[in-house]
């Protein structure tokens, strides 16, 4: 009369090999999250060039919020010695206003930004913003620096 005792009737069939069971995994794949940032970092990058006029200023300073653009304004700029830029190009007073009509893809309708260093004479400035005016442009901005951003 003598009792068999298993260790767990049947536990041979019920236990499975470690390397069949799937277990999750705990690890972060980092490749996309690196992947979008380079991406990022380069469109930051191009679009920091494409912003900057390439005409160094210095710019006054006023208490006025950003603009949105939705567009690629032009970009008139007033330099110290009163030189005057449409971009980089440099432009005489005489020819503003040709040049002018001649950027205007859609028309005097587009915006203009003028850029005054504020060493500029005050005379310079009304010459060239009244030019722009009397090209029939009626979207004119004046660029300057936030309040206590600039030295």
């Amino acid at each position: 009369m003598g009792m068999q005792m298993h260790g767990g009737a049947g536990g041979s069939r019920r236990r499975r090999r470690a390397s069949s069971v799937h277990q999750p995994v705990s690890e972060i794949n980092v490749t996309p999250f690196v992947d979008v940032m380079l991406v990022l970092l380069i469109i930051f990058m191009v679009t920091a060039t494409v912003i900057v006029s390439g005409v160094p200023l210095d710019l006054p300073e006023s208490k006025g919020q950003s603009l949105n653009a939705e567009t690629q304004p032009i970009t008139v700029t007033v330099a110290q010695n009163g030189s005057i830029f449409i971009g980089d190009t440099p432009v005489s007073i005489g020819d503003l206003q040709s040049t002018l009509a001649a950027n205007a893809e859609t028309g005097t309708d587009k915006p203009i930004f003028v850029r005054g260093d504020r060493a500029a004479m005050h005379q310079n400035m009304m010459q060239v913003l009244g030019t722009i005016q009397s090209a029939g442009f009626t979207k004119i901005n004046l660029v300057s620096l936030p309040e206590g951003a600039g030295g």
